[in-house]
């Protein structure tokens, strides 16, 4: 019954084989490749994995990239699936105006938190943050509801504004400091701290709303850039999507 979770981002598919498919399993093999490359997985990566019996991806990257992944299944006899955002899935609610609207990479990490806090005990209101191109702040309460999250431009975006924008400025190389001497230096440090300032408020109005003190779960690529900066005490959980994904599927079975 092995299990194979795939999350296919902007820039990267990364993929991870599971014992089962429930939250917990232990992992066989796991790998990560620039979409650029995605063509050769049948060849290289994929080549001696032993075959699932059942996959689940997360795509953010449009229809295309997906088409592309889904040839390379093919050396597999397993029907590919997507996750898709919902009003419900694997215990949580999505309060979003348009359920099906929201992004399946926030939905799908939002049900990997949920269910990483609950396994700890008693349920709590947790915010979720995915640092990677954009920047996502989500907040789920302590019954499981999607209350609703910040979309930021990630740190790349946010440079490469401030490039096109502004006379004179380039793409920084410079350091998070508490006061910047220097123009380079000056950028990272306002690019950070804007979104460290976007997290904290967010944080305190979980904390209002629900009179509970929130778990604070980070993610994504370009996490370790941010969290050094929130006086917040947070948890950084590399695999939030992987999780989801395995929630959801262990209840897609259960049913």
């Amino acid at each position: 019954m092995s299990f194979l979770a795939i999350d296919v981002g902007n820039t990267r598919l990364k993929w991870a084989l599971y014992t089962s498919p429930q939250p917990g399993a232990a992992v066989m093999a796991h790998g990560a490749v620039f979409l650029e490359t995605i063509d050769q997985l049948a060849e290289t990566e994929w080549k001696n994995l032993p075959a699932p019996s059942s996959m689940l991806g997360c795509v953010v990257a449009g229809d295309g990239i997906k088409r592309r992944v889904e040839e390379q299944l093919e050396i597999w006899d397993i029907d590919p699936r997507w996750a898709v955002s919902s009003a419900h899935a694997a215990g949580i609610t999505n309060g979003y105006e348009h359920p099906a609207r929201l992004g399946a990479d926030r939905w799908v990490a939002m049900i990997g938190a949920w269910h990483h806090v609950c396994a700890r005990g008693a349920a709590r209101p947790v915010l979720v943050v995915m640092v990677g191109t954009a920047v996502t702040v989500d907040a789920v309460d302590e019954t499981g509801r999607f209350l609703g999250g910040l979309i930021l431009p990630g740190f790349g975006v946010m440079q490469a504004a401030l490039e096109m924008g502004t006379a004179g400025l380039k793409v920084p190389t410079g350091e998070v400091v508490d006061f910047p001497t220097n123009t380079s230096d000056a950028l990272m440090s306002g690019g950070v701290n804007a979104m460290a300032g976007a997290v904290e408020r967010m944080y305190r109005k979980l904390r209002a709303r629900t009179g509970q003190e929130p778990v604070l779960l980070m993610s994504g690529g370009a996490s370790p850039k941010l969290a050094p900066v929130t006086d917040l005490k947070f948890e950084t959980v590399d695999r939030l999507i992987f999780d989801g994904l395995l929630a959801m599927q262990s209840h897609r079975l259960a049913l």
